[in-house]
């Protein structure tokens, strides 16, 4: 009998379909958010421990599909009258400007040229929509004025975030045109402006019509294929524009949430079937990303540094201009602390400034483990310290 080599497709997905098991026995354990088990067990079987699952391009095929289904879900629980309040514009322009400043600061202490410095403090910007959304979930507060604040925020994150982006290659590769910030502004606003309303107008319009089709009755199930097709469509359109996919496919949740079936199958009931392994599998390949031999005893200051800056940075910054908007206490606390995680924004920054050779192997190892230090830290935050310090959820 031929043995199953450890990198057969086969191997790698049920491996990280029984992490998924095993994350969610050890969250339990640990009176802990499931997203917290799987990233901790994902770091355990990749490259840092065991070996078993690298990031290759098939897990980080279904850790990109895990995450556009995980926001599209997700996207159903929101509307858009919600969202778009100016009050989360200011929130996410200091959460934008603060890691911004005091990540370059950083890089600069530590010796790192100011090109370089520039990109780190450009990687610092940009929250996780994905880790705080799945957190919120678990914990039943997507219905929440709180959770409004955060997504919302994120939202506006991301395209500042991109901004940033936009300007500091710019300015390391010295021609800071001021038509290209104004573009890198227009461009994701109008991507969310047209989405929303096609989704609004013309995809609710056509998902109702194939409801009462004929081939609805026979097939219940074509519905809901057409609507995942959608997500998926929204995100390539999403990328196209440069903002991060994901934010597609919660545009197109929030887009069709309203649709009323009255002879196929949800469309949110079964991209939530979908949503339990391939979600699982995008928080466990972020355990796997990261590969612990590669962090030095030279860089072990620098990511300490810039961890503190990256959790405080967005802590303070998003949390006091929460407060000073009229949120009380606690709630401009969750809404810091909700937009502390980086995740795919950052290491996109970061590849960037590594491929154009701005920045170091060090640099970008740095980046990462801060990433993933914020990453675990958040659902840590929200769930044992600031709601249970309000009596929210349950011991």
């Amino acid at each position: 009998m031929t043995p199953v080599p450890l990198e057969s497709i086969e191997f790698q997905l049920a491996l990280m379909l029984l992490i998924a098991v095993g994350g969610y026995l050890v969250a339990a354990y640990i009176h802990q958010s499931a997203v917290v088990g799987e990233i901790i067990l994902g770091l355990i079987v990749g490259p840092s421990f065991l070996g078993l699952i690298t990031y290759t391009d098939f897990v980080s095929a279904l850790a990109h599909m895990g995450a556009i289904i995980m926001l599209f879900v997700i996207g159903f629980d929101f509307h858009f009258k919600d969202l778009l309040r100016f009050p989360y514009f200011i929130i996410g322009a200091c959460g934008v400007i603060l890691p911004w400043i005091l990540g370059f600061l950083a890089a600069e202490l530590f010796g790192y040229p100011v090109e370089g410095s520039f990109f780190i403090g450009a990687a610092l910007t940009a929250t996780s929509i994905a880790i705080t959304a799945n957190a919120l979930k678990e914990m039943g507060k997507l219905h929440t004025n709180i959770a409004n604040a955060i997504i919302g925020t994120a939202v506006i994150d991301d395209i500042l975030a991109l901004v940033v982006l936009s300007v500091t290659i710019d300015i390391v590769s010295g021609s800071a045109e001021t038509f290209d910030i104004i573009l890198s502004i227009i461009r994701p606003v109008f991507f969310i402006v047209i989405a929303a309303l096609t989704g609004l107008y013309v995809v609710d319009k056509i998902i109702v019509k194939l409801d009462s089709s004929e081939i609805a009755f026979k097939f219940p199930e074509f519905v809901f294929l057409f609507g995942l097709c959608i997500a998926f469509i929204y995100a390539l359109a999403a990328d196209f524009f440069g903002i991060s996919p994901m934010i597609g496919a919660f545009i197109a949740g929030v887009s069709i949430n309203k649709v009323s079936l009255r002879n196929s199958l949800s469309i949110k009931k079964g991209s939530e079937y979908l949503y339990i392994p391939f979600a699982s599998i995008f928080f466990i390949s972020l355990g796997v990303l990261v590969d612990l031999h590669e962090v030095t005893k030279a860089i072990v200051p620098f990511i300490i540094v810039l961890t503190i800056i990256a959790a405080l940075s967005k802590f303070i910054g998003c949390s006091i201009p929460a407060k000073l908007l009229g949120m009380d206490r606690h709630d401009s606390l969750v809404v810091g602390a909700g937009m502390i995680p980086r995740g795919e924004m950052a290491m996109i920054i970061a590849l960037i400034g590594l491929s154009m050779g701005i920045m170091g192997q060090d640099a970008f190892i740095s980046i990462i483990m801060a990433s993933l230090i914020c990453t675990i830290m958040t659902p840590l935050l929200l769930k044992d310290w600031l709601f249970r310090e309000k009596h929210e959820y349950p011991k």
